[in-house]
């Protein structure tokens, strides 16, 4: 093998190398530990440098090596800094000759070297630093190897330039983690995360068959200080308010301000009941003596309800509207207490039961219907999909959400057969809707719940519903949340690229909404992302919220993914999803979801003409929009 083809194999090590591991210091410990080899030199040594001549980063193929890079910025002189600063290669064949560098060349000569060769490093007038190339015996470096490793200078210094942009892009997606998961005002754990851990410690209950309860805290007529004192007053009083319930926490509990004037108390790992009565009792006590807030002394009283689940009882959503009621309870009683959920909140909970049971009948006696609501390119607005949303019609209830459905569906295990029930509709439909009116439509996508990723045989039931219906796979996209993962990472990522070989799309919906996202892009075979509706609606109101969009969106392009932008209610929201580059975009304000034969040729007229207004008819028969 020559020295050309073994140049361009270091290449292609050195590109999966970035491919697999974007930590600089890596990139560069692999390049100089093959480069020395591949160019025949003693060793070899990297530099990085900041805007003031700091020392960033170093690598070398030895501690040798090692020590002598790190020494020209001790001395402030040596052929890496040269180069680094003039932007010239510079090649120094005798070091024991060498008079523009002494102290360097006297030390590099003390520990047996006798030559360097020195490539700057930058990109479109960018500096980044040198690459080093040393030898143990005088003598020339050779035309084709300087020229060889000027190249490897160069790729290097763009794939470090790609690899700072990236971690700057982890560093703000972090933040955007770390925003969307706790409460602005006091710093503490939000609905999101409340809801995560609540789901985790309910799961682990089922293993330990220990209790979880969930305490409900209100301010007791806090609209009264708002009112008397202003907002400002208010808010200083509510992060009080949660420093002294912090106080009252055990080891291991979590408290989440929910919004307003609402706490909630997550405790697990209880041997009893009552010892979540005692939580409450100090929280009562803890928040007894008065507040000083802005030179006010302010007295108040609070609310705690409480609701428990053991082992296979309940379901957190359950338990936390369950706590919710309780403390209204303790409301209606005067206040200034707590209150356990009673036998009214277990009728209610009955009455669930009866609906879960409804339900399990629903796929046969033909009630329930699905809904679209379609996706848009931008700026262009021509239908890019459309997303399928279940509606169920109860005879007696009328329209039940789709939240209420899968609360009961997932755990009973219903989900499978109605998901497969959705999929095999949505397909249908799509085969419907081509063949009376080409591609206009060109794909349909369908929610699939974590409950159904982690099923067994789930791809071979996505492959039964597309050969049984005809479906051309591109013109499906599955989207799923990333609860999907938190059971079983693996287990899903190896569900998901079988759907992935089947030629399916893959959708992660409501992305910065949970704390793993990043991951979840690096390590599953994601097609689209969807920016959670909540950034949408906070654009025109919160500047943050415009810098942690276009930080989605550039890191999705720069993954090759595309972008859809939730919930876009406004025209002002509008403007701003597609000034800030999502490719997609989805919400009331271009098209209520629609029944399937409401989507006809007079519908699709606008998005073949080419603008993102297209008509908002009513909702089926009063069903709910969202």
């Amino acid at each position: 093998m020559d020295q050309t083809e073994d140049l361009a194999n270091l290449l292609a090590r050195f590109a999966h190398t970035l491919g697999s591991d974007f930590s600089i210091q890596k990139i560069l410990d692999h390049l100089v530990a093959e480069i020395a080899e591949v160019l025949g030199v003693t060793g070899a040594g990297v530099m990085l440098m900041g805007e003031h001549n700091e020392l960033h980063f170093a690598a070398a193929s030895n501690e040798t090596i090692l020590e002598i890079e790190t020494l020209q910025n001790e001395l402030t002189e040596g052929p890496c800094l040269e180069a680094y600063r003039s932007g010239l290669a510079v090649l120094v064949p005798d070091l024991g000759a060498d008079e523009r560098f002494p102290n360097f060349s006297r030390r590099a000569t003390e520990v047996g070297l006798a030559a360097v060769f020195t490539f700057p490093m930058s990109l479109n007038g960018s500096r980044l630093g040198a690459l080093d190339l040393y030898k143990d015996e005088k003598g020339e470096l050779g035309a084709e190897n300087v020229r060889w490793a000027q190249v490897l200078a160069d790729v290097a210094a763009a794939y470090i330039q790609n690899a700072r942009r990236r971690s700057e892009s982890a560093i703000t997606v972090d933040q955007l983690r770390q925003r969307s998961l706790h409460d602005p005002l006091t710093g503490l754990p939000n609905r999101a995360l409340l809801k995560e851990r609540l789901e985790q410690a309910v799961a682990r209950s089922q293993r330990s068959h220990q209790v979880v309860a969930v305490l409900f805290v209100d301010v007791d007529r806090f609209k009264s200080v708002n009112d008397s004192f202003g907002h400002h007053i208010g808010d200083q009083l509510l992060m009080a308010v949660g420093s002294r319930l912090l106080g009252v926490l055990r080891a291991g509990d979590t408290l989440a301000r929910l919004s307003g004037d609402e706490f909630v108390i997550l405790c697990e790992g209880l041997a009893r009941p009552e010892l979540a009565e005692h939580v409450a009792e100090r929280a009562l006590s803890a928040l007894s003596p008065p507040f000083d807030v802005d030179g006010r002394s302010l007295q108040i009283t609070v609310s705690v309800g409480l609701a428990f689940c053991g082992p296979g009882e309940d379901m957190p959503e359950t338990l936390l509207r369950d706590a919710d009621f309780a403390m209204y309870q303790a409301k209606q009683a005067g206040g200034a207490r707590h209150h356990v959920v009673d036998k009214s909140s277990r009728r209610a909970m009955d009455r669930r039961g009866r609906l879960s049971s409804e339900l399990q009948g629903a796929v046969g006696r033909d009630e329930f219907t699905l809904v679209y609501q379609p996706l848009v390119t931008l700026p262009g607005g021509q239908i890019a999909a459309v997303e399928a949303l279940l509606r169920w019609q109860h005879p007696t209830r009328g329209w039940v959400m789709p939240e209420e459905i899968l609360s009961i569906a997932e755990p009973s295990g219903l989900i499978l057969t109605l998901g497969e029930w959705v999929l095999y509709r949505a397909c249908r439909d799509l085969r419907h809707w081509q063949e009376r009116y080409g591609t206009a439509i060109p794909q349909v996508t369908v929610n699939v719940s974590p409950y159904q990723v982690m099923a067994a045989g789930f791809d071979t039931t996505v492959s039964r519903v597309l050969e049984s219906t005809g479906t051309d796979p591109k013109g499906v996209c599955l989207e799923v949340t990333e609860s999907a993962f938190l059971e079983d990472g693996p287990r899903a990522y190896s569900v998901l690229e079988r759907i992935k070989d089947l030629g399916v799309s893959l959708s992660l919906d409501d992305f910065g909404t949970g704390y793993s996202s990043l991951n979840y892009l690096r390590q599953f075979p994601f097609d689209i992302i969807k920016i959670d509706q909540d950034f949408v609606s906070d654009l025109g109101a919160e500047p943050s919220a415009r810098t942690i969009v276009a930080a989605i969106v550039d890191l999705a392009h720069g993954l090759d993914l595309t972008v859809v932008a939730e919930g876009v209610e406004t025209e002002e929201q509008l403007h701003n999803v597609v000034e800030l580059g999502t490719d997609l975009a989805q919400g009331f304000y271009l098209c209520h979801p629609l029944l399937v034969d409401q989507i006809d040729r007079r519908m699709l007229e606008p998005a073949l003409g080419g603008t993102v207004t297209l008509p908002l008819p009513s909702a089926p028969r009063g069903a709910p929009v969202g």
